[in-house]
């Protein structure tokens, strides 16, 4: 039976193994504190011939299930094109994947506009590498259980019906599905206080809070809208069961974050090769066309750290960037 390109490079990693020219055939080694291996953070090359993993990961915003197919998927892709292994490695929670990227023991990872925003400012050197095309002007989408009471509105003044009810966000660091959802009910003069309880819940991720919101846990909550309309062509949801009240005006959000050594690491050109990569996905490929779908876009584009300065703006004012 043939290999997958994943099991062909466990095979030769185990060789380098055997051979003692890798410490470890999946991870960087950490030191007592929980920091990369120092050698690892030198900068300095590895040894000639030595396949080091390049370690990439994502914030977990939907299901693993889900997430494991993705970036797969986008691990067999990259791991064909740079003739590196590519390990991907599922991360607990947003914050998680903040302090993985800042120790150094991942390379690339998928964050949302305000994890990305607090990776870079935690890593100096690290920048934006590529986004989707929807992420140049990504929206939130607030949604209500009929039962509710709650009605579509047209204003971001109409947020004020939310006050009093049950109202739940995503993760508490997402960008979709709290930063700038509390911005525009700050905006509307919306206090966390003011929803039901006199806090509002955390459902952790967008498939989470859409169920929430349909069994009537919560009256109302926020989600990412690539995720609702996802979830609406599956059928995992209806608006007979959901209802959207609001659309937020765009926002730069989800991107690909890289380390700011791997030319050192991986060789001169490297992340310039790995940027096109994702710009270079076409739907014309089968693989590339199921990660691309999977991803909810057409294609990726480049990205810039300067892109998500309103991201940074509106993360300090909320106490979420320091």
């Amino acid at each position: 039976m043939a290999l997958t390109i994943r099991e062909r490079w466990a095979v030769a990693l185990a060789g380098l193994l055997l051979a003692g020219l890798l410490p470890t055939a999946c991870s960087t080694p950490t030191a007592p504190n929980g920091d990369a291996d120092p050698a690892s953070r030198s900068g300095q090359p590895l040894q000639p011939n030595a396949k080091r993993v390049l370690r990439i990961s994502a914030i977990p915003d939907q299901n693993p299930e889900k997430l494991n197919r993705l970036y797969g998927l986008v691990a067999d892709e990259l791991t064909e094109q740079l003739q590196v292994p590519v390990q991907f490695i599922p991360i607990t929670d947003y914050t998680a994947a903040v302090t993985a990227f800042r120790t150094g023991d991942l390379d690339l990872v998928w964050f949302g506009g305000l994890t990305g925003v607090q990776a870079w400012l935690q890593k100096p050197g690290a920048r934006a590498l590529a986004q989707r095309d929807i992420d140049r002007s990504f929206h939130s989408v607030f949604i209500a259980n009929p039962r509710s009471g709650l009605q579509p509105i047209s204003s971001v003044e109409g947020l004020r019906e939310l006050k009093g009810k049950r109202f739940t966000f995503g993760s508490e660091s997402s960008t979709s599905g709290r930063l700038m959802p509390q911005f525009y009910l700050n905006e509307a003069g919306v206090q966390l206080s003011d929803f039901a309880g006199g806090a509002p819940g955390f459902s952790g991720s967008h498939d989470a809070l859409i169920a929430l919101v349909q069994s009537g846990t919560y009256e109302a909550g926020v989600v990412n809208e690539e995720v609702w309309l996802s979830r609406l062509r599956e059928g995992k949801v209806t608006t007979d069961a959901v209802i959207p009240i609001w659309r937020t005006p765009g926002y730069a959000n989800y991107t690909w974050v890289v380390q700011p050594d791997l030319d050192q690491q991986f060789g001169p050109g490297f992340t310039t090769k790995l940027e096109q990569a994702f710009v270079g996905l076409d739907g014309a490929n089968p693989r590339q066309a199921q990660i691309l779908e999977l991803f909810g876009a057409e294609r990726f584009v480049p990205a810039s750290n300067d892109q998500y300065q309103a991201i940074e703006q509106v993360g300090r004012q909320i106490g979420k960037i320091r």
